[in-house]
């Protein structure tokens, strides 16, 4: 009897050990909003998902192999909670579209004092930037990428897979080196275009400052390189909030897009106050399309200039649960920057020059 308790005792330790060496994480967010949005003064009432955060479920999980080396793994879907579906994403960073399992992040990774290398599925180095100083996390009606990269020619998916992530990448990310961040990354095209990709960002963080520059290069067809750069940061003002700028270009054959916004965050107690302004500036077209100002076709990309205003706030029920509401408001000028969250399903958006605009109340729990 005193064998069996010891033997039980011994095992009970030894998995123990094993627990307390390795872990799996389930995780997610669903995030639902009552929203409007009105196109050229055509309206449409919308019960829309990631007004505040992107919904998602996943799994992630590490193991400890010793001598400060980790091995580790993150498997994330995005979510539809509207209609408790999956959303369409790029399968190949080409023009192939799926209801994909884990379209957010599919990765499995080792790391050490030395770094970390990552394979997967990922983000883009380059998109970093855009989601990291944008108050609104680009999600909602305010979001900074509704004047960036959910545009006709450029959408993910579409001709330049890689603006958000890529698939088939190998990534180095830097070891914790006082205030120096920074990673790199290749992603194979295997025969699609618009997912071969090269880039990498660095940046530092001290104290109340932050800043990063990335620069990425997407092969869009076999003859035809696009180039993406920008520079980002934020300054954290005591008793005055924070505040953050972005500017960044994209360059495909003759095609040049310049964006930049300025954003502001302001904690209030349990309430975060948001601001952010941002222009777009885009002239030329992608290379091998013929285009003139007047041609809506969905091949032409519009010139000319966009901008947009966004007001928001936050208010932490808990540390797992939050309430939102955000107004934006677009206005063109000669462009169809119309896409993201300021769309509107029954409107055909063949018209140049219409403004557009939102607003949405919201609930966010993260699990």
């Amino acid at each position: 009897m005193k064998k069996s308790l010891l033997a039980l005792a011994a095992l009970t330790g030894f998995a123990g050990v094993a627990s307390a060496q390795s872990s799996v994480t389930l995780f997610g967010v669903v995030d639902l909003s009552a929203r409007m949005v009105d196109y050229d003064g055509v309206s449409q009432n919308q019960l829309a998902t990631d007004g505040n955060a992107s919904s998602r479920l996943g799994f992630r999980g590490v193991e400890d192999l010793g001598g400060g080396m980790r091995a580790s793994f993150w498997l994330e879907g995005a979510l539809s909670a509207d209609s408790g579906t999956q959303p369409l994403t790029s399968i190949d960073g080409g023009s192939s579209n799926a209801n994909g399992s884990f379209q957010r992040r599919a990765t499995v990774s080792l790391s050490g004092d030395f770094g970390e290398v990552r394979l997967g599925r990922d983000y883009t180095p380059t998109f970093w930037n855009w989601t990291m100083f944008d108050p609104f996390g680009t999600n909602g009606v305010a979001a900074a990428t509704n004047l960036g990269l959910e545009v006709a020619g450029l959408t993910p998916g579409g001709s330049y897979g890689t603006l958000v992530r890529a698939n088939n990448t190998v990534g180095y990310h830097l070891p914790a080196m006082g205030g120096l961040y920074g990673q790199v990354m290749v992603a194979a095209g295997e025969r699609v275009n618009g997912n071969k990709y090269m880039g990498g960002r660095v940046g530092y963080r001290t104290g109340p400052i932050d800043v990063a520059a990335s620069w990425g290069q997407t092969e869009v067809t076999p003859a035809l390189d696009g180039n993406n750069w920008n520079i980002g940061g934020s300054f954290n003002l005591d008793g005055f909030g924070r505040f953050s700028a972005f500017y960044g270009e994209i360059d495909v054959g003759s095609l040049t897009q310049k964006n930049w916004y300025l954003g502001y965050q302001m904690p209030l107690g349990a309430f975060t106050l948001k601001a952010t302004y941002g222009e777009v500036e885009r002239s030329g077209v992608p290379g091998g399309v013929s285009c003139t100002l007047g041609n809506v076709s969905s091949a032409c990309v519009a010139q000319g200039k966009a901008s947009q205003l966004g007001l928001g706030f936050t208010y932490d029920l808990s540390k797992r649960t939050v309430l939102y509401g955000t107004y934006a408001q677009t206005d063109n000028s000669g462009t169809r920057f119309r896409n993201g969250s300021l769309v509107n399903a029954g409107t055909t958006y063949n018209n140049l020059g219409k403004d557009a605009s939102g607003y949405e109340f919201g609930v966010r729990h993260s699990f």
